[in-house]
């Protein structure tokens, strides 16, 4: 069976990027272009394996994501990878704190990005 994984990135190039790249791959993709949009369609039953998310975003960036994401019932465990900018290493502390699994900087290549995907992702 597929797996899903839902991206959440406000640049609609990412995300259309991402998707292409996924697809291929054979991912189910859902999208949200911010932190507000993807904790509602996660409560609206979306159900992704695996979540990616920018951490720089209007309404609710991706560390307060992760944080929401972490309280939802059902979401204690599900993987969540960053892709962003952001290389500092107090903001990568932070995000593994509040619970990210992983944090990969932009820009990152299609086949390493299925690989990290595939790491965290058994079965994938």
């Amino acid at each position: 069976m597929s797996k899903t994984i839902m991206i959440v990135d406000d640049s609609s190039t990412m995300v259309w990027s991402l998707k292409t790249t996924l697809e291929m791959n054979g991912f189910v993709v859902e999208t949200a272009s911010d932190g507000v949009q993807a904790l509602t369609r996660l409560k609206g039953g979306v159900k992704p394996d695996l979540i990616i998310t920018d951490i720089n975003m209007p309404n609710m960036g991706g560390l307060e994501l992760i944080k929401n994401v972490r309280a939802l019932p059902g979401f204690r465990f599900t993987p969540i990878l960053t892709l962003t900018t952001e290389s500092q290493a107090e903001k990568r502390d932070e995000g593994k704190k509040l619970g990210a699994t992983g944090w990969l900087v932009k820009p990152i290549l299609g086949p390493d990005l299925v690989k990290v995907i595939k790491q965290v992702l058994p079965g994938a």
